[in-house]
């Protein structure tokens, strides 16, 4: 009964908070609404302690006082500049998930408990926190392995951290519940879907086990791929809330100082590391989604070494190919071919014209063709291309979201170590090579072979779902004739509770007659 007034009081502090700290989410050329404009005005008073801190962009400082769902959600909002506006969606990719610590003696206390050994037993070397984020911390540790000394990274998940996101993702989902209820437009972005997109990223980083599964998966799709590499999992000191993975020895790829002092090609890492998310995109349908500058490290030799698995983006052989088709549609200016697609992906509803979607996709692509390359965005692109998803239409793709934020966090990474970088003839290379692969003669006939090792499983359970067919086409015509039958037993029970609760008749009888098809399905399918 509580619960929505809850829920507002929550959405109230969090928009007095934003206010306050300098967001702005209203939409492109809108403007606050004068009540809103009253009420931040009415609490100014107030909102001294609302001030950054350390140094800290308003944006972070307010997103860090909402706390960890916030930090998680500004990220996400990353990829709609279609509902934040294109400022606060450049702000949002800036912001990093960085939090206070937590206690040593805290961090010792669950180390224990998940790995059943004591400090002493457990490590040589166990450090303060080196690093602190919204759902875990990590700290350096060493390890006797093979009467070696190894070094470690040692991520903790954050004490009563499943209670704190759980309490914020229900006031998410009464906001989007009540946007897409009082809101009219709102329905058609989909802001439940969202929400159920960052709630399932969530509860998969609340698992470390499931991140250093990751990593193993990711393991073997790369191991033939040179410059790109991954941690190696140390699964005996690995549990739910407790990660274990080879320490890097790297230099941190935001340290431009430092990799141009060790001698590094800044240009060369930057075209690196965006062929490298396309063609995990693509060709694996599995990539690291949240390819920070703090989350990447550039070993002596150039090898690029990602680390924090804890959100992971995959694609169907659907969005592998959306993802392919739009870049080798505007690098070619091939803009029918792209719009087609979208419609043989059932995202542009049939009733519009092909031609009308690719002259909307004309619009946004030659622009920025003759454009420098260092002033053409591919978030700008995105956000350009989703202004069109209302004239057409199309509903959010949840599915596509993730690989929309990585792409845009991927571009800001890359720019910053090339400024010069021409996206589309970087990615180039990767497309064409895949769209030969995937759609090119070798292709088809793999295609045809599929199809006909289909066609053959399919024939061999035809027999048995022909002669499943006929005995529940006989049992329905038996029911039909003769009904089901009760005992003189059963029916003076029946008769007893209907006199003794007259308001018994419908539920008793709903519960027989499920009960009873129940029964009657199961006995015509297993034929006793």
């Amino acid at each position: 009964m509580f619960k929505p007034l809850i829920h507002l009081v929550r959405l109230a502090r969090s928009g007095l908070i934003m206010l306050h700290s300098g967001i702005d989410l209203t939409p492109p050329g809108g403007r606050l609404p004068r009540s809103v404009r009253v009420i931040r005005f009415l609490t100014t008073p107030f909102s001294w302690f609302l001030k950054a801190e350390n140094g800290l962009s308003p944006i972070s400082a307010g997103f860090a006082r909402l706390g960890p769902s916030y930090i998680k959600l500004g990220q996400f909002l990353a990829t709609r500049e279609d509902l934040v506006g294109e400022k606060l969606a450049k702000d949002f990719t800036r912001l990093q998930d960085k939090m206070p610590p937590f206690s040593m003696t805290r961090a010792q206390e669950i180390l224990v408990k998940e790995l059943g050994k004591p400090i002493q037993q457990l490590f040589e070397e166990l450090s303060e926190p080196v690093a602190a984020a919204s759902i875990a911390q990590v700290h350096k540790a060493t390890i006797s392995k093979d009467g070696a000394l190894k070094e470690v990274a040692i991520k903790i998940l954050r004490p009563d951290v499943e209670h704190r996101f759980k309490t914020d993702l229900e006031t998410f989902y009464f906001a989007g519940r009540m946007a897409e209820r009082l809101i009219p437009a709102a329905k058609r972005l989909r802001p439940v879907a969202i929400v159920d997109t960052l709630a399932h990223s969530v509860s998969l980083e609340m698992d470390l086990r499931l991140e250093a599964a990751a990593i193993s998966e990711m393991s073997e799709y790369i191991k033939d791929d040179k410059g790109f590499r991954v941690p190696e999992v140390d699964w005996m000191h690995t549990t739910q809330r407790v990660l274990a993975l080879e320490w890097i020895d790297g230099t941190p790829m935001n340290d431009l100082d430092g990799l141009r002092k060790a001698g590094h090609d800044l240009p060369a890492l930057g075209e690196k590391l965006m062929q490298t998310f396309l063609l995990h995109a693509m060709r694996d349908g599995f990539f690291h989604a949240d390819m920070h500058q703090g989350n990447l490290f550039v070993e002596a030799d150039g090898t690029i070494v990602a680390i924090d698995f804890g959100i992971m983006g995959r694609l169907g052989a659907m969005e592998k190919r959306y993802l392919a088709e739009i870049i080798y549609g505007f690098v070619t200016r091939n803009y029918e071919r792209a719009a087609r697609f979208h419609f043989e992906a059932g995202y542009v509803p049939s009733h519009y014209s092909v031609g009308e979607f690719a002259q909307a996709l004309r619009a946004v692509g030659e622009p920025i063709q003759d454009r420098p390359a260092d002033e053409v965005s591919m978030g700008q692109f995105l956000g350009q291309l989703l202004q069109y998803t209302e004239l057409f239409e199309m509903e959010t793709r949840p599915e596509l979201l993730m690989l929309q934020k990585t792409m845009v966090v991927v571009e800001g990474v890359a720019r910053t170590l090339n400024p010069k970088l021409n996206m589309w003839r970087t990615a180039e290379p990767v497309v064409s090579d895949w769209m030969k692969e995937q759609l090119g003669p070798k292709a088809k006939i793999k295609e045809a072979k599929e199809g006909i090792e289909s066609v053959g499983r399919f024939m061999q359970v035809l027999p048995q779902l022909l002669d499943d067919s006929r005995q529940i086409s006989a049992g329905i015509h038996a029911f039909s004739n003769s009904g089901i039958r009760l005992d003189d037993q059963s029916v003076e029970r029946l008769s007893q509770a209907m006199k003794a609760k007259p308001g018994f008749l419908v539920s008793a009888l709903a519960v027989i007659g499920g009960l009873a098809i129940v029964y009657l399905a199961v006995k015509v399918v297993m034929g006793v």
